[in-house]
Protein backbone atom coordinates (compact mmCIF):
# COMPACT_ATOMS: atom_id res chain seq x y z
CA UNK A 1 0.00 0.00 0.00
CA UNK A 2 1.46 3.36 -1.05
CA UNK A 3 0.60 6.66 -2.70
CA UNK A 4 0.37 5.20 -6.18
CA UNK A 5 -1.96 2.37 -5.17
CA UNK A 6 -4.27 4.69 -3.19
CA UNK A 7 -4.17 7.77 -5.46
CA UNK A 8 -7.49 7.25 -7.28
CA UNK A 9 -10.28 9.26 -5.65
CA UNK A 10 -7.97 10.88 -3.12
CA UNK A 11 -7.29 14.59 -2.68
CA UNK A 12 -3.86 13.97 -4.22
CA UNK A 13 -5.34 12.95 -7.55
CA UNK A 14 -4.51 15.70 -10.05
CA UNK A 15 -2.15 17.35 -7.57
CA UNK A 16 1.14 16.43 -9.21
CA UNK A 17 2.30 17.90 -12.54
CA UNK A 18 0.44 16.23 -15.40
CA UNK A 19 3.62 15.00 -17.07
CA UNK A 20 4.87 13.10 -14.02
CA UNK A 21 4.89 9.31 -14.28
CA UNK A 22 4.91 8.48 -10.57
CA UNK A 23 5.94 4.87 -11.09
CA UNK A 24 8.87 5.95 -13.25
CA UNK A 25 9.82 8.58 -10.68
CA UNK A 26 9.77 6.04 -7.86
CA UNK A 27 11.97 3.74 -9.94
CA UNK A 28 14.65 6.46 -9.99
CA UNK A 29 15.44 5.63 -6.36
CA UNK A 30 17.96 2.86 -5.70
CA UNK A 31 17.93 0.98 -2.40
CA UNK A 32 21.72 1.35 -2.31
CA UNK A 33 22.60 4.99 -1.50
CA UNK A 34 26.11 4.42 -2.81
CA UNK A 35 24.87 4.20 -6.39
CA UNK A 36 23.43 7.71 -6.51
CA UNK A 37 26.50 9.11 -8.28
CA UNK A 38 26.58 6.33 -10.89
CA UNK A 39 27.03 8.03 -14.23
CA UNK A 40 24.08 8.06 -16.63
CA UNK A 41 24.46 8.07 -20.40
CA UNK A 42 22.91 11.53 -20.79
CA UNK A 43 25.21 13.26 -18.29
CA UNK A 44 27.79 15.69 -19.58
CA UNK A 45 31.26 14.18 -19.34
CA UNK A 46 32.31 17.00 -17.00
CA UNK A 47 29.23 16.82 -14.74
CA UNK A 48 30.05 15.46 -11.31
CA UNK A 49 27.88 14.87 -8.21
CA UNK A 50 29.94 15.47 -5.07
CA UNK A 51 28.97 14.02 -1.70
CA UNK A 52 29.30 16.04 1.52
CA UNK A 53 29.32 14.36 4.93
CA UNK A 54 27.84 17.23 6.93
CA UNK A 55 26.09 20.56 6.59
CA UNK A 56 29.28 22.40 7.50
CA UNK A 57 31.19 20.49 4.81
CA UNK A 58 28.48 21.26 2.30
CA UNK A 59 28.50 24.99 3.01
CA UNK A 60 32.29 25.17 2.86
CA UNK A 61 32.70 23.07 -0.31
CA UNK A 62 29.97 24.90 -2.21
CA UNK A 63 31.32 28.26 -1.06
CA UNK A 64 34.83 27.29 -2.14
CA UNK A 65 33.56 26.33 -5.60
CA UNK A 66 31.87 29.72 -6.01
CA UNK A 67 34.94 31.60 -4.78
CA UNK A 68 37.22 29.54 -7.00
CA UNK A 69 35.12 30.34 -10.06
CA UNK A 70 35.41 34.04 -9.22
CA UNK A 71 39.16 33.77 -8.66
CA UNK A 72 39.85 31.77 -11.83
CA UNK A 73 38.01 34.21 -14.09
CA UNK A 74 39.80 37.13 -12.45
CA UNK A 75 43.15 35.41 -13.04
CA UNK A 76 42.13 34.87 -16.68
CA UNK A 77 41.15 38.51 -17.10
CA UNK A 78 37.56 37.58 -17.94
CA UNK A 79 34.24 39.01 -16.84
CA UNK A 80 31.99 36.56 -14.99
CA UNK A 81 28.22 36.28 -15.25
CA UNK A 82 26.89 34.55 -12.14
CA UNK A 83 23.27 33.45 -11.86
CA UNK A 84 22.69 33.34 -8.11
CA UNK A 85 20.07 31.68 -5.88
CA UNK A 86 18.66 32.39 -2.46
CA UNK A 87 18.54 28.80 -1.28
CA UNK A 88 20.84 27.24 -0.43
CA UNK A 89 22.47 30.11 1.44
CA UNK A 90 25.15 28.84 3.83
CA UNK A 91 27.79 28.75 1.11
CA UNK A 92 27.90 32.54 0.72
CA UNK A 93 29.63 32.97 4.10
CA UNK A 94 32.40 30.66 2.92
CA UNK A 95 32.64 32.28 -0.51
CA UNK A 96 33.22 35.58 1.31
CA UNK A 97 35.79 33.91 3.58
CA UNK A 98 37.87 32.48 0.73
CA UNK A 99 37.76 35.62 -1.40
CA UNK A 100 38.78 37.68 1.61
CA UNK A 101 41.66 35.30 2.48
CA UNK A 102 42.88 35.41 -1.12
CA UNK A 103 42.22 39.17 -1.36
CA UNK A 104 40.39 38.57 -4.62
CA UNK A 105 38.07 41.32 -5.80
CA UNK A 106 34.72 40.44 -7.34
CA UNK A 107 34.52 43.66 -9.34
CA UNK A 108 34.52 41.61 -12.58
CA UNK A 109 31.41 39.70 -11.48
CA UNK A 110 27.94 40.48 -12.83
CA UNK A 111 25.40 39.00 -10.43
CA UNK A 112 21.93 38.07 -11.67
CA UNK A 113 19.55 36.77 -9.02
CA UNK A 114 17.50 34.01 -10.57
CA UNK A 115 14.15 34.75 -8.94
CA UNK A 116 12.15 36.82 -6.46
CA UNK A 117 8.80 36.59 -4.68
CA UNK A 118 6.02 38.52 -6.44
CA UNK A 119 2.30 38.98 -6.87
CA UNK A 120 0.40 37.80 -9.95
CA UNK A 121 1.49 40.92 -11.89
CA UNK A 122 5.18 40.53 -11.08
CA UNK A 123 5.39 43.25 -8.44
CA UNK A 124 8.02 42.26 -5.87
CA UNK A 125 8.69 42.70 -2.17
CA UNK A 126 10.58 45.79 -1.08
CA UNK A 127 14.37 45.43 -1.19
CA UNK A 128 14.51 45.90 2.59
CA UNK A 129 11.85 43.28 3.38
CA UNK A 130 13.59 40.39 5.24
CA UNK A 131 11.71 37.92 3.06
CA UNK A 132 13.02 39.38 -0.19
CA UNK A 133 15.88 37.76 -2.04
CA UNK A 134 17.51 41.13 -2.70
CA UNK A 135 17.69 41.75 1.05
CA UNK A 136 19.06 38.24 1.61
CA UNK A 137 21.81 38.64 -1.00
CA UNK A 138 22.93 41.95 0.43
CA UNK A 139 23.06 40.48 3.93
CA UNK A 140 24.74 37.18 3.00
CA UNK A 141 27.11 38.05 0.16
CA UNK A 142 27.35 41.55 -1.27
CA UNK A 143 27.56 43.31 2.08
CA UNK A 144 30.08 41.04 3.84
CA UNK A 145 32.48 41.21 0.85
CA UNK A 146 33.14 44.83 1.76
CA UNK A 147 35.66 46.53 -0.53
CA UNK A 148 35.97 43.32 -2.59
CA UNK A 149 32.28 43.24 -3.46
CA UNK A 150 30.43 43.20 -6.75
CA UNK A 151 29.78 46.80 -7.90
CA UNK A 152 26.21 47.91 -7.29
CA UNK A 153 25.64 48.61 -10.99
CA UNK A 154 26.55 44.97 -11.73
CA UNK A 155 23.94 43.47 -9.38
CA UNK A 156 20.66 42.56 -11.04
CA UNK A 157 17.54 41.36 -9.28
CA UNK A 158 14.44 39.68 -10.68
CA UNK A 159 12.14 42.69 -10.43
CA UNK A 160 9.58 43.87 -12.93
CA UNK A 161 11.98 46.65 -13.91
CA UNK A 162 15.00 44.44 -14.56
CA UNK A 163 14.21 40.75 -15.15
CA UNK A 164 13.21 41.16 -18.80
CA UNK A 165 16.64 42.71 -19.54
CA UNK A 166 18.64 39.70 -18.31
CA UNK A 167 18.80 37.87 -21.64
CA UNK A 168 20.14 40.88 -23.53
CA UNK A 169 22.61 41.88 -20.81
CA UNK A 170 23.98 38.37 -20.47
CA UNK A 171 24.22 37.96 -24.24
CA UNK A 172 26.23 41.16 -24.57
CA UNK A 173 28.62 40.09 -21.80
CA UNK A 174 29.14 36.65 -23.33
CA UNK A 175 29.83 38.21 -26.72
CA UNK A 176 32.67 40.09 -25.04
CA UNK A 177 34.14 36.85 -23.68
CA UNK A 178 32.49 36.58 -20.28
CA UNK A 179 32.14 33.18 -18.66
CA UNK A 180 28.69 32.24 -17.37
CA UNK A 181 28.20 30.21 -14.20
CA UNK A 182 24.82 29.15 -12.83
CA UNK A 183 24.60 28.50 -9.10
CA UNK A 184 21.40 26.65 -8.25
CA UNK A 185 19.38 24.64 -5.78
CA UNK A 186 16.83 21.96 -6.59
CA UNK A 187 13.21 22.50 -5.58
CA UNK A 188 10.90 19.94 -4.03
CA UNK A 189 9.17 19.70 -7.42
CA UNK A 190 12.56 19.82 -9.14
CA UNK A 191 12.31 23.40 -10.28
CA UNK A 192 15.38 25.45 -11.17
CA UNK A 193 14.92 29.01 -9.96
CA UNK A 194 11.11 29.15 -9.77
CA UNK A 195 10.67 27.59 -13.21
CA UNK A 196 8.03 25.07 -12.20
CA UNK A 197 7.38 21.67 -13.85
CA UNK A 198 3.74 22.43 -14.71
CA UNK A 199 4.88 25.20 -17.09
CA UNK A 200 5.80 22.36 -19.48
CA UNK A 201 2.15 21.98 -20.49
CA UNK A 202 2.19 25.44 -22.08
CA UNK A 203 4.83 24.50 -24.68
CA UNK A 204 4.32 22.28 -27.70
CA UNK A 205 7.99 21.32 -27.99
CA UNK A 206 11.12 21.10 -25.88
CA UNK A 207 12.68 23.67 -28.20
CA UNK A 208 9.98 26.21 -27.42
CA UNK A 209 10.31 25.49 -23.69
CA UNK A 210 14.08 25.97 -23.84
CA UNK A 211 13.67 29.33 -25.56
CA UNK A 212 11.75 30.90 -22.64
CA UNK A 213 13.86 33.60 -20.98
CA UNK A 214 11.77 34.56 -17.94
CA UNK A 215 8.33 34.84 -16.41
CA UNK A 216 6.67 37.53 -14.29
CA UNK A 217 4.19 36.41 -11.65
CA UNK A 218 4.83 32.70 -12.19
CA UNK A 219 2.18 30.49 -10.53
CA UNK A 220 3.97 28.34 -7.98
CA UNK A 221 3.13 24.72 -7.26
CA UNK A 222 1.68 24.00 -3.79
CA UNK A 223 4.70 21.84 -2.95
CA UNK A 224 6.94 24.84 -3.66
CA UNK A 225 4.86 26.97 -1.32
CA UNK A 226 5.07 24.42 1.47
CA UNK A 227 8.79 23.76 0.89
CA UNK A 228 9.49 27.44 1.43
CA UNK A 229 7.11 27.69 4.38
CA UNK A 230 9.20 25.03 6.09
CA UNK A 231 12.67 26.19 5.00
CA UNK A 232 12.36 29.99 4.90
CA UNK A 233 9.25 31.08 6.82
CA UNK A 234 9.48 28.95 9.99
CA UNK A 235 6.39 26.89 8.99
CA UNK A 236 4.14 29.95 8.59
CA UNK A 237 2.56 29.11 5.24
CA UNK A 238 0.44 32.25 5.30
CA UNK A 239 3.56 34.40 4.82
CA UNK A 240 4.63 32.74 1.54
CA UNK A 241 3.62 34.48 -1.71
CA UNK A 242 1.92 32.28 -4.30
CA UNK A 243 3.81 33.82 -7.23
CA UNK A 244 7.37 34.66 -8.17
CA UNK A 245 9.41 36.25 -10.94
CA UNK A 246 11.89 33.80 -12.40
CA UNK A 247 14.46 33.23 -15.11
CA UNK A 248 13.62 30.57 -17.69
CA UNK A 249 15.48 27.70 -19.36
CA UNK A 250 17.11 29.88 -22.01
CA UNK A 251 19.12 31.46 -19.22
CA UNK A 252 19.78 28.61 -16.79
CA UNK A 253 20.67 26.20 -19.62
CA UNK A 254 23.17 28.63 -21.18
CA UNK A 255 25.81 28.07 -18.51
CA UNK A 256 29.45 27.35 -19.22
CA UNK A 257 29.65 25.86 -15.73
CA UNK A 258 27.05 24.94 -13.11
CA UNK A 259 27.44 24.82 -9.34
CA UNK A 260 24.53 23.04 -7.68
CA UNK A 261 23.62 22.35 -4.09
CA UNK A 262 21.18 20.02 -2.32
CA UNK A 263 21.08 20.17 1.48
CA UNK A 264 17.40 19.59 2.24
CA UNK A 265 17.55 17.71 5.54
CA UNK A 266 15.98 18.55 8.89
CA UNK A 267 17.86 16.26 11.28
CA UNK A 268 16.59 13.21 13.17
CA UNK A 269 16.35 11.36 9.85
CA UNK A 270 13.85 13.79 8.33
CA UNK A 271 14.31 15.40 4.92
CA UNK A 272 12.44 16.98 2.04
CA UNK A 273 14.89 16.70 -0.87
CA UNK A 274 15.95 13.06 -1.14
CA UNK A 275 13.50 12.07 -3.87
CA UNK A 276 14.09 15.35 -5.72
CA UNK A 277 17.83 14.60 -5.79
CA UNK A 278 17.34 11.07 -7.14
CA UNK A 279 14.90 12.35 -9.77
CA UNK A 280 17.35 15.02 -10.89
CA UNK A 281 20.17 12.52 -11.33
CA UNK A 282 18.37 9.43 -12.60
CA UNK A 283 15.42 10.60 -14.70
CA UNK A 284 16.18 11.30 -18.33
CA UNK A 285 16.00 15.03 -19.15
CA UNK A 286 12.43 16.24 -19.56
CA UNK A 287 10.81 19.66 -19.39
CA UNK A 288 8.39 18.20 -16.84
CA UNK A 289 11.32 17.86 -14.41
CA UNK A 290 13.48 20.96 -15.05
CA UNK A 291 16.37 19.92 -12.79
CA UNK A 292 17.04 16.86 -14.97
CA UNK A 293 18.57 19.17 -17.58
CA UNK A 294 21.33 20.35 -15.24
CA UNK A 295 23.15 17.03 -15.67
CA UNK A 296 23.66 17.87 -19.36
CA UNK A 297 26.11 20.69 -18.57
CA UNK A 298 29.62 20.75 -17.04
CA UNK A 299 29.79 21.40 -13.34
CA UNK A 300 29.42 19.95 -9.85
CA UNK A 301 26.38 19.16 -7.75
CA UNK A 302 27.19 19.14 -4.05
CA UNK A 303 24.75 17.15 -1.95
CA UNK A 304 24.44 15.98 1.64
CA UNK A 305 25.23 12.28 1.81
CA UNK A 306 22.14 11.70 3.97
CA UNK A 307 19.88 12.64 1.05
CA UNK A 308 20.95 9.51 -0.83
CA UNK A 309 19.05 7.45 1.70
CA UNK A 310 18.10 4.73 1.82
CA UNK A 311 14.73 6.42 1.26
CA UNK A 312 12.55 4.12 3.35
CA UNK A 313 9.85 4.63 5.96
CA UNK A 314 11.15 5.81 9.31
CA UNK A 315 8.43 7.20 11.55
CA UNK A 316 9.34 10.38 13.42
Amino acid sequence: MNLISTLAGSMMEGFFPAGWDLAKIDACVDDDPGTISKRQKWWHKEYQPTSCNSQSDFDMMLGHEIALCIKQTRDEGRQLVMILPVGPMGMYRWAVYFLSCWNVSADHVHGFNMDEWSDAEGNTLSHNDPGSFQYSMQKAFYGPLGSLTVPVKQRCFATRRTLHTYDKRIGELKEKGAKMAVVYGIGRVCHIAFWEPHFAAEYDTDTAWKDATHRFGARLHPLTIEQNAITSFKSRTTLVPCYANTIGPKIFLAADYCIGGADGTFGRGMMWQGLSLWMSLRHMPTRWIPSTYMTSMPGKLFYLEELAGPLVADCN
